[in-house]
């Protein structure tokens, strides 16, 4: 599902990704840890185009994503191309991102009515469903301003996933919440973990990568330290500088 090869990417003078090699099949689970400054958000940013890539090659579904070959030439795509590939790719953000001028239904039918074309009867019977997936049902003319944090969190998983992606992208979901809303988004994800969707979490929730990943990536300073199964790069980790995380984070 994702090829990520000799990622590189500069920020000013900031060598923030530096030869990222990472691949994760359909299905499966990753999640993706390190400390503060790791690279991992960017990662994840030049995964769907947000941030282009200085070297390497990001693949999903086997298409190159950001850039095409002509005549052995690297090419940035038109944004067209690159807003068609985004919609294979759901992006859940820290903070939320809901438009806040509309309710919670409408945020969620917007990229399907104005991205994928679809008759707004069809996205709006759709947009229900994913509210009562993850707990929203009655919450459907709420606007942000009414909700919670974990409920607006909540309905931009809905809207990720009325894009009918086949990969969802998650940069740290639970980091700006208050302690006390993130098992609901945690839970809403590992539902969606369940119905298998192929994932990539950029978390600190070290129970839920324990609970659900079935792979971990730890990264610093902008390189890939260790990928393994989920429970062995967490209970035996082999370089130094991952165990003194896990020691610090749990």
């Amino acid at each position: 599902m994702l090829r990520i090869d000799g990622v590189h990417k500069w920020l000013g003078n900031n060598h923030v990704l530096r030869g990222v090699d990472i691949e994760v099949r359909t299905g499966e689970i990753v999640c993706i840890l390190g400390p503060s400054g790791s690279g991992k958000s960017t990662l994840l940013r030049c995964i769907n185009h947000l941030d282009p890539v200085d070297g390497g090659i990001i693949e999903v579904n086997g298409e190159r994503v950001g850039y095409e070959l002509h005549d052995g030439q690297l090419f940035e795509q038109s944004e067209r191309r690159v807003a068609k590939a985004r919609q294979h790719i759901g992006m859940v953000f820290q903070h939320f991102n809901l438009f806040g001028h509309i309710t919670a239904l409408d945020n969620v039918t917007y990229g399907p009515t104005r991205v994928l074309g679809r008759p707004r009867k069809e996205a709006v019977a759709h947009a229900r469903q994913l509210l009562a997936k993850v707990g929203l049902a009655d919450k459907d003319a709420s606007y942000p301003s009414q909700l919670s944090g974990g409920q607006q969190q909540r309905v931009a998983i809905a809207r990720a996933l009325a894009m009918e992606p086949r990969l969802m992208m998650f940069d740290e979901p639970t980091s700006a919440l208050d302690p006390e809303l993130v098992g609901e988004v945690l839970q809403t994800m590992r539902q969606v973990a369940e119905e298998g969707m192929t994932m990539i979490v950029v978390t600190h929730e070290i129970g839920f990568a324990r609970e659900v990943a079935d792979r971990v990536v730890f990264m610093d300073q902008g390189r890939v330290l260790e990928d393994g199964p989920a429970r062995e790069v967490l209970d035996n980790p082999r370089h130094e500088r991952t165990a003194s995380f896990l020691r610090r984070v749990h």
